[in-house]
């Protein structure tokens, strides 16, 4: 009767989510939150599109709504590898770079529009938008780097929580808190907080290109939705900013310190946790290596592998090496395979990189993986093959965790005396430790508090009390703008009151003088 009776409790204080995911490695994210809310009770409603690469249909730790999709990338992102390593080369005409960054751009541009096309569809449902209304959601939960879920549930008149780092306009802080450009580089620009007078130039120049995208690649598409379904104007960007809720899967033990607000939370390496014993074929494999250890490596999923030319050169370095190497690797097998390399189409990453056995993880610089080596603190060679993935190596670097080898300069023998500095100068490892240290030293664990948020916004409703309202000023207000054109005209008047009563006083002793000699 008490168990009954404490079923029946539970299922009374356990909350309703709707939760709008974003793809590949982004749901590895949502599904941790996913899975932390579920153990805690609460009932989570996922929307998945049939294109889904890695969101289950069924699961236990959610429903699922289907919604009908047709996004296809293909092999873009390995095209887009191959030319950028072409472009870093030399080997690229300006008409071939422009081509393949209007693809690029077109291709941003189209999985925007099919986003905004399965919200629409959903709109149009008036069953599936009835069922959606009648459960009664608490919140939504969604990650907006795709923004269909903010738009839905702006639609649903629902408190809205973001899984975020990264937003439709680029890195979510630059909407949310004050981001001077003079001190906090733009992703993509690959400077640090100390920039020097050219750099802080350039640093405007990417952010410009980054509000063109926004203005005339992506936001038309959100405009256009927002258009048809909503009386009021609004825009994609107003309306990410406001949302109750910002989880944000930074921590400053990784990231450069900057200006923040209250209602962002920041929850860095919340999926990270103590690595649990490998399979038994693995874990033979790793303590085969002795004292001399293990390297993990793994380039991410949005591409299958590196070039052929250069697999063979890496392979040929691991096959040097006294380590043992497990090599996340899709595709065909390098001819220049070593004994002691063991191609993986799936690791278990946090297990590997929590093994006392690891010594070093070459990585494409992802953020769940990055922030795994910190956990962990294993030292890490980055390759970084596009979008933030330089910007978040470059914060290992100045932190003395990590080197970076650019894909222009990879060579077989770059990545071995690269490879030899990150295995054999302690430094690098000591530096990560300490960051391991510095990271895990928290009141509670990044996963409980954004938890914790997570609840509070269904307890009350939302939370509007740590919002800013400035994102509802024009951009002149918010800046002083109007202020500083009143006080300057006030000051030009000032100035030229005094300086016409001179010329008043002057040009009367003058008269009084002329009439006097008269």
């Amino acid at each position: 009767t008490v168990l009954f009776f404490c079923l029946q409790i539970n299922c009374c204080l356990g909350g309703n989510v709707l939760v709008f995911p974003v793809d590949g490695s982004h749901w590895v994210n949502m599904k941790v939150l996913i899975e932390g809310l579920h153990a805690r009770g609460h009932n989570l409603t996922v929307i998945r599109p049939t294109s889904s690469w890695y969101i289950t249909e069924k699961s236990h730790l959610y429903t699922t709504i289907l919604v009908s999709d047709d996004v296809n990338t293909g092999d873009f992102f390995t095209r887009y590898l191959d030319i950028l390593m072409d472009i870093q080369k030399g080997e690229v005409s300006p008409l071939q770079f422009l081509t393949i960054q209007l693809e690029f751009f077109y291709m941003i541009s189209r999985a925007h529009q099919h986003t905004c096309d399965m919200v629409a569809r959903i709109i149009e449902d008036k069953e599936l938008i009835k069922r959606l209304l009648d459960e009664k959601y608490d919140l939504v939960l969604t990650d907006p780097a795709m923004a269909g879920g903010v738009v839905l549930a702006h639609y649903l008149k629902l408190p809205l929580v973001m899984n975020v780092r990264w937003i439709t306009s680029g890195e979510g802080h630059f909407a949310v808190a004050p981001s001077p450009l003079s001190y906090i580089p733009v992703p993509g620009s690959g400077y640090s907080d100390r920039m020097t007078f050219i750099q802080r130039v350039k640093n405007m120049l990417f952010y410009s290109i980054i509000l063109v995208q926004d203005r005339f690649v992506v936001g038309p598409h959100y405009k256009a939705l927002c258009d048809k379904y909503f009386d009021e104007g609004c825009d994609i960007v107003t309306l990410i900013q406001s949302a109750d809720i910002w989880l944000m899967r930074l921590d400053f033990v990784f990231d450069f310190p900057r200006p923040t607000m209250p209602n962002v939370i920041y929850m860095g390496g919340f999926q990270c946790k103590p690595s649990k014993p490998l399979p038994e074929d693995l874990e033979a494999f790793v303590q085969s290596a002795g004292e001399h250890g293990v390297i993990v490596m793994s380039l991410g999923t949005l591409v299958n592998g590196l070039p052929m030319y250069v697999a063979e050169e890496i392979a040929a370095v691991f096959a040097k090496l006294p380590q043992k190497v497990i090599w996340r690797h899709l595709g065909d097998s390098p001819s220049t395979l070593g004994n002691n390399t063991r191609l993986v189409t799936w690791m278990p990453q946090n297990d590997l990189l929590g093994h006392p056995q690891t010594k070093a993880f070459v990585a494409h610089g992802g953020t769940n993986g990055v922030q795994e080596a910190i956990y962990h603190g294993i030292p890490v060679l980055g390759i970084p093959l596009f979008f933030d993935q330089f910007d978040n190596l470059l914060r290992l670097q100045e932190r003395g965790g990590a080197l970076i080898l650019e894909l222009s300069k990879l060579s077989g023998h770059t990545f071995h005396e690269t490879l030899q500095q990150v295995l054999h100068n302690p430094a690098y490892r000591s530096n990560m430790q300490r960051l391991s240290r510095l990271h895990r030293d928290q009141p509670t664990k990044p996963l409980d508090r954004a938890l914790f948020w997570v609840e509070f916004v269904m307890r009350h409703k939302g939370a509007a009390h740590l919002r800013s309202e400035s994102f509802r000023m024009p951009w002149y207000s918010y800046h002083s703008v109007d202020v500083l054109l009143v006080l300057l005209s006030m000051v030009l008047l000032l100035v030229l009151a005094a300086v016409a009563a001179v010329r008043y006083v002057c040009c009367g002793m003058c008269w009084k003088g002329k009439v006097k000699r008269e």
